[in-house]
Formats: structure tokens, C-alpha cells, sequence
């Protein structure tokens, strides 16, 4: 299992019981974790947190506050700093596990000439910061989510990124990638991150197990002949290492291509315990070349 502890300013305390309590700067939070099916293991450290997220029986939820929230709160991953802020839909702007893929997207790239990065599914964009602030020559970030866009684009400015060649477009992640097929563009590093369900800017209906397959062999398609990397994350429920493992595989035969595919488990380890808790997997496949 890959675990980072170079996430700053964020902690997780305790998990259990089908939820977790973190600290996110000055802010302890409890969200639901339904991998957490265990016992907490610190009782008395849930009673300080200062909200409370509860799920809808009609979608989304809503945080039950306890102390009134500090807004203005921050993260930190080596000299990047990212914002932190509850949202409506449980989030708070990072997903903490990812860290170890920054602080492997960082090595792929240092002391390396032009690399382009195609970040999909980009989220508020601390992978996009990483790759910008550790030399690539383009990060293109693409979501679905305009005010997501926005929160990425705060990220960019937080770290004085301006300056750096950073395309934030709001698309499908697919149609955009297949519009880049057809202009012949072409990345070192392609990143995606996609949901178990979710929607396109345009209504559209993504479900993880339709598309995956389609998503993972265009992403392939854009590798260019210089190509480092392609990650795909994935937090859904009963799809393993081997499930993904062979996913790549397959799309990595069928298009003749070398390199190497192997998938990891992402965790977060609990603060003074020798626990952990799992947060999904990241499957990558390093380009050797055509064959």
C-alpha cells in the first residue's frame, strides 16, 4: 500500500464505524468512510470535532456544525499550498491518499525537458500545481465542474503559478480527449481520476464500468512517443488491483504497446496507531515504445 506523510496541516485521528475524523488545518472534521466498518479506536477524540457531515436519503447531505467554522484554512504538500473548504457534497478540495502520486508525478518530471500533462477529471488541481511547479512545460486541466475550475484556478494564484503554462478547460473528459486525437496532440504524462458516477458539463451520464475501458485506450492513443506515464485512480467499490491491473493490460495489448502495468492500494495511515485506512487504488502503466 502507497502511503505519503508529506501532506501537511492534515491529519486522520481516528476512523470507524463507517466514518473518519480528520483535521484539516484548524478544522476537525467527521465525513462518512463506508471502508471504516472497524471500531474507532479513540472515542473521546470524536466529541471536539466542528462539524459533522450526514448524507441525504435524497443524494448529497449537509454539515452539522458544532463550532462555528474557520474559513480561510490551508494545506500543504512540500512548498505548494493548496485551500481547504467543506463543501455541500462532503469534499473539502483534497483527496489527502494522492499525495503519493504528487510525490511520484514530481520525479517522473524533474530535470526533464518539455513534458506536456494531460490532468482529467482534475478536480481542484494539486496534481496540476505539482506538475506546473515541478517544470512540466504544459499542464492542460480538464473537469467537468466550472466552479471546480474556479477552485483550481485559486490553487494557481495560492502558489504565484501564473506564470506557468496552465490550460484549465471545462469539457467531458472522453469528448475532449478524442477532440485531441483528431487535432494530434499529444502528452508525456496523462492523469485521470474518474468518479464511479457523475455528469458532464452538458448532463452528460458517466458510470465507471461503461467507460473505463474506452477512457483508458484513448488516453493511450495520446501517449506520445516520449511518454513517461499514465495514472488512473480509482475509488470504486469491488474493482481491485487485479481487476485493474488487467483492464490496462488489455487496452496496452491491443494497441501494441510496451511498458509496464501494475496497480497499488492508497492509504492514509491513522494518527498515533499502527492502523490504516484504505482510499482506493492507482493503476500505472510506464511507456517503453510501440512494438
Amino acid at each position: 500500500m502507497l502511503l505519503n506523510d508529506e501532506l501537511r496541516n492534515y491529519e486522520l485521528l481516528d476512523c470507524g464505524d463507517g466514518q473518519k475524523l480528520e483535521r484539516w488545518d484548524e478544522l476537525l472534521l467527521v465525513r462518512p468512510d463506508p471502508v471504516a466498518i472497524w471500531l474507532p479506536h479513540n472515542e473521546a477524540l470524536w466529541n471536539e470535532a466542528d462539524a459533522i457531515y450526514h448524507r441525504s436519503n435524497k443524494g448529497g447531505g449537509y454539515w452539522q456544525k458544532q463550532h462555528e467554522l474557520k474559513e480561510d484554512n490551508r494545506c500543504y504538500f512540500r512548498d505548494l499550498t493548496f485551500k481547504v473548504s467543506p463543501t455541500d457534497f462532503k469534499h473539502t478540495g483534497i483527496f489527502p491518499e494522492q499525495a503519493s502520486n504528487w510525490a511520484y508525478l514530481s520525479e517522473l518530471i524533474s530535470g526533464k525537458e518539455d513534458i506536456r500533462v494531460l490532468n482529467l477529471f482534475a478536480y481542484t488541481g494539486c496534481a496540476s500545481m505539482v506538475a506546473a511547479y515541478y517544470g512540466a512545460s504544459e499542464v492542460v486541466h480538464v473537469d467537468a465542474s466550472k466552479g471546480i475550475i474556479n477552485w483550481a484556478k485559486e490553487n494557481m494564484e495560492l502558489n504565484k503559478l501564473g506564470d506557468r503554462k496552465i490550460r484549465f478547460i471545462v469539457d467531458d473528459c472522453l469528448k475532449f480527449m478524442k477532440r485531441e486525437l483528431r487535432r494530434g496532440h499529444q502528452y508525456e504524462i496523462i492523469l485521470m481520476d474518474p468518479p464511479s458516477y457523475g455528469r458532464g458539463p452538458n448532463n452528460e451520464v458517466f458510470h465507471f464500468e461503461e467507460q473505463i475501458n474506452e477512457l483508458i485506450a484513448t488516453a493511450m492513443q495520446l501517449l506520445s512517443e516520449r511518454a513517461l506515464c499514465l495514472f488512473v485512480s480509482s475509488y470504486s467499490a469491488g474493482y481491485s488491483c487485479g481487476v485493474m491491473n488487467q483492464v490496462l493490460q488489455c487496452q496496452k495489448e491491443k494497441l501494441k504497446l510496451k511498458g509496464k502495468v501494475y496497480s497499488e492500494e492508497l492509504g492514509i495511515k491513522v494518527k498515533d496507531s499502527d492502523y490504516v485506512l484504505p482510499c482506493g487504488l492507482v493503476s500505472r502503466f510506464e511507456y517503453e515504445g510501440n512494438l
